[in-house]
């Protein structure tokens, strides 16, 4: 007998009579990979793969997650970069999982084809993203402001807020616990917002 495998975010009506499962929420992908939400949609952007909507929910199927997974893999190895990932691959960088665009380009620059383009804002897209997980000096000192404030005024934060300030993925806040100390901060939770995340009041150690 097949077992299917069932995500977080399926809903009971979606295995009605034996129906085939092959959808994984995008917002499960920060976490999987220890990526921003935003590096996640750049490299989604770069397959070609396009979420499926459901209400307000996004989804990918199978096979477009086991390609972000390659991707994934290919990339821990120094100095490699998506766009030698789709070379290897034999991909055109924003068309890994979608049929090709039959619009074309109409500009009169002739000896610039899309090819060029897709791979000069990948390389790009990918230093952003590097950039992006790797924080600068003043950056982290800038968080660490953030957290002052947030003690001084009693603010309660959410648990990407607190992931993004110590610059850790959400799921690494998730294990810690009621109550954690990081950078000085002492992080205790103190129920639930409104929109029914998590929230943490900050205190200085």
């Amino acid at each position: 007998m097949r077992h299917t495998k069932r995500y977080p975010e399926d809903r009971p009506e979606d295995t009605m009579n034996g129906a085939n499962i092959d959808k994984i929420p995008v917002s499960q992908l920060p976490d999987r990979y220890r990526l921003a939400r935003s590096a996640v949609y750049t490299r989604m952007d770069a397959l070609g793969i396009k979420p499926q909507k459901v209400g307000n929910r996004a989804f990918i199927n199978s096979d477009q997650l086991r390609l972000m997974d390659e991707l994934h893999q290919f990339l821990q190895r120094e100095g490699a970069s998506t766009a030698e990932f789709l070379e290897m691959r034999g991909l055109s960088a924003g068309n890994g999982m979608t049929a090709p665009s039959s619009s074309g380009m109409s500009s009169g620059l002739s000896r610039v084809t899309p090819e060029l383009v897709s791979l000069v804002s990948m390389v790009v897209s990918e230093l952003l993203d590097r950039m992006q997980l790797t924080p600068s000096p003043p950056e982290r000192l800038r968080n660490y402001r953030e957290l002052e404030d947030a003690a001084r005024h009693g603010w309660l934060l959410r648990t990407s807020d607190v992931a993004y300030l110590l610059e850790i993925p959400e799921a690494e806040v998730q294990r810690q616990g009621d109550r954690f100390k990081e950078a000085g901060f002492v992080f205790t939770r103190m129920g639930y917002r409104v929109d029914g995340a998590l929230a943490w009041r900050v205190t200085k150690a």
